[in-house]
């Protein structure tokens, strides 16, 4: 049954296989582990940011592609989602419409850029990809009377997801399950489902082609495979699950904006997740995206209090300041390249 559902693609390493089971277990209590706001927005971040991270690795750990528009996809599901809802009012059939519309724009866009872009190398089409995501933040930014400019959009959603509806009138192991409850799970189950999606299509027939394309674009094009097909395929179906994740980013931020989606920084951290997790393992985005987040979200706190604990000691205080955790983020990254040369997938199944 679970190699199934994991389309036979098993961890194939015990450690690998515990840490796994931590963190899913982990993200699917939290609500009742970790019931403070904090601690659910964190979760809810790793949920969506998982998918967008796996769906890059679906480009670049798969394909060989690398491509710099992937905040684009991601910001067009949010920006669907939020504009529709924004203009139609909180209703489902908003959030449909702005799925659809989201989705039928990126694989239109995907497409074009594909079938245009694909045919040069690698570094030349880093480049288009980076121009096109530059030119769509520019009109996210200018195009104010429809995406609210650097300001955004803020929406009311649904009523089932809005933090005064009660599914239950009393709480459940002493939680009450509200709308932002009910959103969780839809963050958390939404992203449970594009992830398995992503191990079926990696682990199918047409993913094999993928990674052969990927090891040797030449051979594979000589045994037959019309190449440039199947890289506009893959960046079609990654810019679809990265629209799908900007969906449930915008269901449970109730607000999009260029800085939450179409940011330069939030590909840099995409790619931080994808090389620390281990490119072209999909299990690899599970960690990269849970490591880094955590530690986006927690070192400056843990700092303060080592901070605190070793006053009056000399230079530790200053090396341990909060501010400074940025530097401390960018030294566990050395460290995570340096002992993990293969992502921490790679190295845990090769122990």
């Amino acid at each position: 049954m679970l190699r199934a559902l994991l389309s036979d693609d098993l961890p194939r390493s015990r450690a690998l296989s515990a840490v796994l089971l931590v963190i899913f277990v982990g993200l699917a209590l939290t609500p009742f582990l970790l019931p403070g706001s904090q601690s659910l927005n964190v979760a809810a971040k790793i949920c969506y940011f998982i998918v967008l991270v796996a769906s890059y690795d679906l480009l670049l750990g798969y394909t060989g592609i690398v491509s710099f528009a992937h905040t684009m996809f991601f910001g067009i599901g949010g920006y669907g989602v939020g504009i529709s809802l924004y203009t139609l009012g909180p209703g489902w059939p908003a959030v449909l419409l702005g799925i659809a519309v989201a989705l039928v724009l990126s694989l239109a866009l995907a497409l074009a850029i594909g079938l245009f872009s694909l045919r040069v190398r690698a570094i030349f089409f880093a480049m288009i990809t980076l121009a096109v995501a530059s030119v769509f933040a520019i009109l996210a930014s200018q195009l104010s009377w429809l995406t609210g400019g650097e300001d955004g959009r803020t929406y009311s959603v649904p009523p089932l997801l809005r933090p005064a509806f009660r599914l239950f009138d009393s709480p459940v192991f002493g939680v009450t399950i509200n709308g932002r409850i009910v959103t969780y799970y839809l963050v958390f189950f939404g992203a449970l489902l594009l992830f398995l999606l992503m191990l079926r299509i990696v682990n199918s027939p047409f993913g094999r082609v993928l990674q052969a394309i990927r090891e040797n674009e030449f051979r594979a094009e000589a045994l037959g495979y019309r190449t440039i097909l199947y890289r506009s395929i893959v960046n079609c179906l990654s810019a679809a699950v990265a629209t799908l994740a900007g969906v449930l980013a915008a269901l449970w931020l109730r607000y999009t904006g260029p800085a939450v989606t179409l940011s330069f920084d939030i590909m840099l951290d995409i790619l931080l997740m994808v090389v620390i997790g281990g490119m072209g393992t999909l299990y690899g985005a599970v960690l990269g995206a849970t490591i880094l987040l955590l530690a986006e979200s927690y070192l400056q706190g843990l700092l303060g209090a080592a901070s605190r604990a070793t006053e009056g000691m000399p230079l530790l205080p200053d090396l341990l300041n909060p501010d400074r955790w940025l530097l401390w983020l960018g030294i566990l990254f050395i460290l995570s390249v340096y002992f993990f040369p293969l992502g921490i997938v790679g190295k845990l199944r090769r122990m």
